[in-house]
Parts: C-alpha cells; sequence; structure tokens
C-alpha cells in the first residue's frame, strides 16, 4: 500500500513523470481514468497541468515548443477519447453484472447511480461536462452504454469533449509552466486544481438533498437522450 501511495504522490512531480514514461506514462494514466473502472482515483486533471507544464519547460525554440504541444495534446486526447469508448462498451455489455456487484471500498453503485442523474439534467452534454469532474468521469461513459446511449451521439460529445478537457488543461499548464511563482508553489497550485474539480462534486454531496433513486435499467432505459 506504501508504494502505491508513493505512485499517486509522485504523479504530481513533474521530473519524476519524465523520468519514468514522460508522454507514454500521461497517455497511460488519462487512458486509465478515462475508460477503466478502477482508475477513477487516477489523477487526470492535475496530470493534464502537469504535462503542460514540461512541455514548457523543454529546450526548444518558439514554434518547436508550439508543434510539441499540439503534438501532446492530440495524442493525450486520444488516449481519453479510446478510453472512453472502452468504458461505454464496457457499460454496453457488461453494465448490468456490474449493477449485479456488491458494493465494497473500492467500488459503489452510487457512483453509477450518480452518473445516471448527471444524464437525466444535462442530456448529452453530460459527456463534455462529466470529463471535468472527477470521478463522475469514469463511469459516465460506462452509464451512457449501459443505457445503450446512440453510439454517434456519445462518440461526437466524446471527441468534443476529449479535447476541450485536455486541450484546455495542457495548454494552461503550458502557459503557466515558466512562471517562477508557479514552478515555486507548484503543490498548491496542483492542489488548487484539485479542489476546483472536485469543489462542483463535494458541493452537491453536501448540499444536495437525498433522494431515491431508481435502478438503472428501470429508469434510464426508457430514456431517450
Amino acid at each position: 500500500m506504501a508504494e502505491f501511495l508513493d505512485f499517486l504522490n509522485n504523479l504530481t512531480n513533474p521530473d519524476w513523470i519524465v523520468a519514468h514514461g514522460g508522454l507514454y506514462l500521461l497517455l497511460f494514466i488519462v487512458f486509465a481514468e478515462t475508460g477503466i473502472l478502477i482508475g477513477f482515483f487516477l489523477p487526470g486533471d492535475p496530470i493534464l497541468f502537469i504535462a503542460g507544464i514540461i512541455i514548457a519547460n523543454l529546450t526548444l525554440g518558439p514554434v518547436d515548443s508550439v508543434l510539441t504541444l499540439l503534438y501532446w495534446i492530440a495524442l493525450i486526447s486520444i488516449a481519453g477519447i479510446l478510453g472512453n469508448f472502452v468504458g461505454y462498451w464496457c457499460g454496453k455489455y457488461f453494465g448490468h453484472r456490474l449493477l449485479k456487484m456488491k458494493d465494497n471500498w473500492l467500488f459503489k453503485k452510487e457512483y453509477i447511480f450518480r452518473a445516471q442523474e448527471f444524464y437525466h439534467k444535462r442530456g448529452g452534454v453530460a459527456i463534455i461536462l462529466a470529463r471535468f469532474l472527477p470521478v463522475v468521469r469514469t463511469f459516465a461513459p460506462i452509464v451512457a452504454g449501459i443505457v445503450e446511449m446512440d453510439f454517434r451521439k456519445f462518440a461526437f460529445y466524446n471527441i468534443v469533449g476529449g479535447i476541450l478537457w485536455v486541450g484546455s488543461l495542457v495548454t494552461l499548464g503550458y502557459l503557466l509552466g515558466e512562471n517562477d511563482w508557479v514552478q515555486r508553489n507548484l503543490e498548491y497550485v496542483i492542489m488548487g486544481i484539485v479542489v476546483a474539480a472536485t469543489a462542483p462534486v463535494l458541493i452537491k454531496m453536501i448540499t444536495g438533498k437525498k433522494k431515491k433513486v431508481m435502478p438503472v435499467n428501470e429508469q434510464v432505459l426508457e430514456e431517450e437522450f
């Protein structure tokens, strides 16, 4: 467990990431968080911000630096988009089995029900908005598969959301990456990103009224997206 916690802690260290796979490690983390059920704990938002910082600190000319930024954004976006596609197909073919699983420390059906409720309120745009919400972005494509959301519609929102999510956070990290204050206070900056990303979820959990959520197979299958 200590090694696992060390691994998570190191994911906020740009130098450690560069020394342990660099772009390839980032691609795996983004894919795992968006496409693998147990990847919901991975720090997707900080990872994207750090990717921009890494690019900003490479010894490249202005043109090469921008081209590298676009290249990384493209590859990481593809990883996130493919991850959501995997989540969609897992939800479509194994979703009902997931709903029969008993809750444990790693998996709770409540995560799926929350993503389900999010869909009902936001419709197809939920695929885009979910990208910016930790935990929800892992389960959103799974729920889309469970309710058999139209694949072409899912694909459109998945691609748009993936590009917006990756592009915005990586570019932000790139623009701030050479700032002395950001470099000296990177831990606090990352902490701020995490708080900003999780605040909507926490506020909803604290202030939201408790209400019964019907099982997916009884409520959502009748909905049209």
